[in-house]
């Protein structure tokens, strides 16, 4: 009779067994496919699987395990946070002082005095010598309203005096309209006979960056034969990200570094913050102008912008890793006096470098999980499926309740079966 009973008590044992290993099974499913959604999952920096944050439970390790897995702590502080923001940019031309030299008439390019990109000019410097009928035709009516006004000399107050100098006038201006220089207009006057071609200038001191002119070639109203940029002051172009666009503004200090300069700092300053953000990259552009004395600074080189952000107020600082993201939502473990590591929720500010700014959740000198925070997350992960296994998993009945009860009923309700025989014989 006892050999029947022990072994039913292993089968109900067994059973239950059983029973909680399924659970543990469908509890496991629940966390691991329907328990966390896709953002959840993918928003954990540190990859910690399991129940939502909101199952966290409390992880209270001894000093060897926390030895063993390299938990380090550090005490939130109250202070200042200074932020240091970091791009790379491209040294580029002052758009502002690039004069581009069009002809105003169609033509042909008789001479070139500038034939080359990179060749530094001057203000006034001849670029390139131009033929046109229209502008021959122009200059014979110069000629024809100076001698007219030469005739009339004798009579300064007569009307043809008058028409004279109107229409001398207006020959000049319809030169200089087509940007031939005062010189060689009063040239024209002087020698009283015009020139085949005539001088294109250089509008501005620099060098040219653009050059479409060839000798022979016909060129059109409008066509653009040189490019020319002056290099005193050059833009350093570069792209911040959107979460720091917001520290960077109009004036604003900038350092530069050139890789042509290694060990050697620029001082600019923020010239124009651009008011669009790239949909790919997620990143706003932002110039800086910079003064460039003796041109070492060349269209195309590569830089390193830095801002120095200074902090407004003092704030709550903490190690960014210290913090654990789902993306829901953030946790930190702070420790008590017991050495318990409890999770707090908290709000994140600003980051800067290493470390990032809490504005709630904790508060100064309470003591973080700094380093291994993912396993502390996943100790407590297990603590929180644990609980609920042990709550779905059905309570276990005793495997002797029965016998017990039947035992106490046969030696309660009468004698022992062997006794009726007894008493017979």
């Amino acid at each position: 009779m006892s050999t029947t009973l022990s072994t039913n008590w292993q089968i109900a044992v067994s059973v239950v067994v059983v029973l909680t290993a399924a659970a543990g099974v469908g509890g496991y499913a629940a966390f691991g496919d329907g328990g966390a959604g896709p953002q959840e999952m993918d928003g954990h920096v540190h990859g910690a699987g399991g129940p939502t944050d909101d199952q966290l439970r409390p992880v209270h390790l001894g000093a060897e395990r926390e030895r063993r897995i390299g938990i380090t702590y550090a005490t939130a502080e109250r202070r200042v946070l200074e932020r240091t923001v970091r791009t790379v940019a491209t040294v580029t031309y002052d758009e502002t002082r690039v004069a581009k030299v069009s002809p105003r008439i169609h033509g042909w390019v008789e001479q070139i005095h500038v034939d080359f990109l990179g060749t530094s000019v001057r203000r006034g410097d001849p670029l390139v010598e131009f033929y046109s009928p229209e502008l021959v035709t122009a200059q014979e009516e110069l000629l024809l309203a100076r001698s007219l006004l030469d005739e009339t000399e004798g009579e300064p107050g007569s009307r043809a005096h008058r028409n004279a100098e109107r229409l001398l006038e207006s020959a000049r201006q319809r030169l200089d309209y087509w940007e031939i220089s005062a010189d060689q207009i009063a040239e024209l006057e002087e020698t009283g006979r015009p020139r085949r071609t005539l001088v294109l200038r250089a509008p501005s001191s620099g060098i040219v960056v653009e050059k479409n002119a060839f000798a022979g070639a016909h060129v059109s109203m409008g066509s653009l034969l040189y490019a020319v940029a002056d290099l005193s002051r050059v833009w350093v172009e570069g792209e911040v990200f959107e979460k720091d666009l917001s520290l960077v503004r109009v004036g604003q200090l900038a350092h530069v570094r050139m890789e042509a300069y290694p060990g050697e700092t620029f001082h600019g300053s923020v010239g124009y913050v651009y008011p669009t953000v790239s949909v790919a990259s997620r990143t706003g552009r932002i110039r800086v102008e910079l003064d460039n004395p003796g041109g070492r600074l060349k269209p195309g080189m590569y830089a390193e912008l830095r801002f120095d952000i200074p902090g407004e107020r003092e704030v709550i600082v903490v190690p960014r890793t210290a913090v654990l993201s789902t993306g829901e939502r953030d946790v930190i473990f702070v420790r008590d006096s017991n050495g318990t590591l409890n999770p707090r929720e908290v709000t994140l500010g600003l980051a800067a470098g290493r470390e990032i700014e809490i504005l709630a959740g904790i508060e100064a000198g309470d003591v973080v999980v700094s380093s291994a925070g993912f396993l502390v997350d996943a100790e407590s992960n297990l603590g929180a499926a644990m609980d609920h296994l042990q709550g779905d998993s059905p309570e276990p009945t005793d495997p002797h309740a029965g016998h017990d009860q039947d035992e106490g009923a046969g030696s309660r309700g009468g004698s022992h079966p062997h006794e009726g025989h007894g008493g017979g014989g």
